[in-house]
């Protein structure tokens, strides 16, 4: 993963994670913003994501969609500013059309500093992480199952949540070091373009 193009403050590290399933892997970019001290930074994130799901589903029948994050690491410095720790990670997973949500669980994960959650918050399913976690520290985020039942025709389509920095799919918080006095950076994002990550066929 890569973070590219950091205006002004440069307060945000890079913070990547990625899904390993059968589906081929794609890359993804998040545009994201970062703000602190009445100023704003906006920047880039390209991360790897592999989903699975089933190719086909009976009407009305039940599914999962598993996604298994891979190892990453936290950033000691960005832009020349120390890392803290990063805290308050949410990533939105939106219910798909022609589908009901069931249940959700995690599984494993490490160095998260804090018990992670997910949950239905409307029609996205979220994945929390609280931390903190260092920065220059490992962490890997759970891996994340998905039951859904099918509707009655018609296709089941996973994306990531997200469309605007107004309606982001992904937020967290890095305190960063200004002048020697710890900042909070809130930084929030969305995915552009927003590629399909699963497609099922009910019927």
């Amino acid at each position: 993963m890569k973070l590219a193009g950091i205006a002004s403050l440069a307060l945000v590290p890079m913070l990547m994670f990625a899904t390993n399933a059968s589906a081929a892997p794609q890359t993804i970019t998040y545009k994201l913003r970062a703000s602190a001290a009445g100023q704003s930074s906006d920047f880039t994130l390209d991360q790897g994501l592999d989903a699975s799901a089933p190719a086909s589903v009976a009407p009305n029948g039940t599914l999962k969609v598993t996604i298994d994050p891979a190892p990453n690491k936290i950033p000691s410095e960005a832009g020349g500013r120390q890392v803290r720790e990063i805290k308050g990670l949410a990533l939105k997973l939106p219910v798909p059309a022609n589908s009901k949500f069931q249940s959700a669980s995690l599984a494993g994960g490490a160095g998260l500093g804090g018990t992670p959650s997910i949950a239905l918050q409307g029609n996205d399913v979220v994945l929390s992480v609280p931390g903190p976690i260092k920065g220059g520290a490992d962490f890997e985020l759970p891996t994340v199952t998905i039951n859904l039942q099918a509707g009655g025709t018609g296709t089941i389509t996973t994306k990531l949540g997200g469309t605007s920095y107004d309606a982001p799919g992904l937020t967290f918080t890095a305190v960063v070091t200004v002048i020697g006095f710890p900042i909070n950076a809130a930084a929030k994002g969305y995915p552009d373009p927003s590629p399909v990550l699963t497609t099922t066929t009910i019927g």
